[in-house]
């Protein structure tokens, strides 16, 4: 069978962006990025790729597969068979390349028995699996939430007290703007990004409007011309200059479209100073880079759990509330919000009183009793990331993977500088150059509009599942629990196949 890397012979050459230097999650990036470049360096000696024996260059992705530790094995990882992909090149059983975890993350091999298991307690016990579960060292129903509190607070860097698993992403930031949107007098504005995610959008305005306000309530950052994401210092500026209007701000972690990770910390303090009440939108930011919430003072923030965190397809979601919104919590004194029975203290819950008396923690903010199935679900992920050592060592790792993954397509001949014309064939990164400000995804704006599609079509045939962007960005996104060095060379390899193949 053909080596994964099969194919044509490629000439590597200089990338257009300079490496950054500055530190990222507390790793030197000079450190990071020189022992990624340094295998770069030696492979531009490179003047063919061998097609029927090991690679130079595959040799090298293997030593750094050897300097970071995957763990792939703990997955389902789909192959071309299952894929519905036919090709002569490979065997059937053959696995994918999944760089996609930014959409949906791959199922961890542990969640079907946990799902099984909790399946046989509804079919041996029913109703009474809520309190007395069959299976010995399971989680009762009534409880079946709780366990995740204790997995989700470092990963999103917040007290046990500030965090709960509940609905989804969009359902929980309404839920939340119910209780922290306040206009008052003058302050009445809500400052987010435009080309926010349509949900984002939605609520926003939908919020404003059921307060008597118009659109032009919603104040949108917008990108200058000739440039791919919002410096902060830009964000800063607006919120100066907007400063009397606003009375929340609410951001994206890492913004979807372009990868860039926000500085959530500075951010909100600044807003805070300007009297702005903050929340985040980490959709993409939860479990694929290390947060403090609780240290930034960031006031709420909401998340899915399908993407970086494993849970499944529409799986439950979460959310995070600074505890000096809950702690005081009483029957005669808490902050408005849409309410329900789970979030009531548990020990009256059955009492069936016409009294609201939330708990004093993030959990009040709960409506309904969250579904088992979801629960244990993204327990079975979230017990991976407790037992590599968390967001913060995966890290590490993520910052060299998505820094081979620049450098390798940097050096493939179709990486076009920022101010090429539109009209030039190639591809440009719009991910932040920074590591400090960008995930492990990058975004690639592939040129001329027709070009996108071929390329995405070459890669899907080749079982390289990633994420397309109409009508012309695919977006890689290399997972440190899952990927390795060796899938980000195939991965380019087989993109300047596809690049080479286009039909213009």
């Amino acid at each position: 069978m053909p080596r994964p890397w099969a194919g044509e012979a490629h000439s590597f050459q200089t990338a257009p962006r300079e490496a950054p230097t500055l530190e990222a999650g507390g790793i030197p990036v000079r450190t990071s990025r020189h022992c990624v470049s340094a295998f770069i360096h030696r492979a531009r000696t490179l003047t063919h790729i061998l097609t029927d024996s090991p690679t130079k260059m595959a040799l090298e992705a293997a030593e750094l597969d050897k300097k970071y530790a995957c763990h792939n094995e703990k997955f389902v990882v789909p192959t071309f068979k299952s894929l519905g992909v036919n090709s002569l090149q490979f065997l059937p059983d053959e696995k994918s390349i999944y760089f996609c975890g930014n959409s949906l993350g791959l199922m961890p091999k542990t969640t079907k028995p946990a799902i099984e298991a909790e399946l046989r307690a509804w079919g041996e016990r029913g109703v009474e699996a809520h309190f007395n579960h069959p299976d010995k060292g399971k989680t009762m129903w009534m409880d079946i939430d709780l366990p995740l509190v204790d997995l989700l607070a470092p990963i999103v860097g917040a007290k046990t007290t500030e965090v709960a698993a509940m609905g989804s992403l969009t359902a929980n930031l309404n839920s939340l703007l119910v209780s922290f949107y306040k206009p008052k007098g003058g302050r009445t504005k809500i400052l987010f990004e435009k080309n926010a995610f349509p949900s984002d959008y939605y609520a926003f305005l939908n919020m404003v409007k059921m307060h008597g306000f118009d659109e032009s309530h919603l104040i949108q950052l917008e990108v200058p011309e000739g440039e791919t994401y919002l410096q902060t210092d830009l964000v800063l500026k607006f919120l100066r200059e907007h400063q009397q209007e606003i009375a929340l701000v609410v951001l994206p972690g890492i913004q979807y479209y372009t990868g860039q990770f926000f500085d959530i910390g500075k951010i909100t303090s600044f807003a805070h100073s300007i009297g702005a009440v903050v929340g985040w939108d980490l959709a993409h930011a939860v479990g694929n880079v290390p947060l403090s919430l609780h240290e930034w003072d960031v006031d709420f923030a909401a998340w899915c759990s399908y993407k970086y965190l494993n849970s499944g397809p529409g799986a439950i979601g979460g959310i995070y509330v600074h505890e000096r919104y809950t702690k005081g919590n009483s029957a005669g004194n808490f902050e408005p919000r849409l309410a329900g029975w789970w979030g009531n203290n548990a020990g009256e819950r059955f009492k069936m009183l016409e009294r609201f008396d939330p708990i004093k923690l993030a959990l009040s903010y709960r409506q309904s009793n969250p579904s088992v199935i979801d629960c244990v679900a993204l327990q079975s992920s979230l017990e991976i990331f407790k037992a590599v050592g968390g967001v913060s060592e995966l890290r590490r790792k993520s910052v060299a993977l998505t820094n081979y993954l620049e450098l390798l397509l940097q050096s493939s001949g179709f990486c076009l500088p920022a101010h090429a014309p539109k009209t030039e064939f190639g591809f440009k990164i719009l991910t932040p150059p920074n590591e400090n400000e960008r995930g492990c995804q990058l975004s690639i704006l592939f040129q001329p509009q027709n070009v996108m599609e071929q390329v995405h079509q070459y890669l899907h045939a080749h079982a390289i599942i990633c994420d397309e962007r109409r009508p012309d960005v695919i977006r890689l996104a290399p997972v440190p629990l899952y990927n390795t060095f060796r899938e980000v060379e195939i991965v380019v390899a087989r993109l300047i196949e596809a690049m080479k193949a286009v039909k213009r």
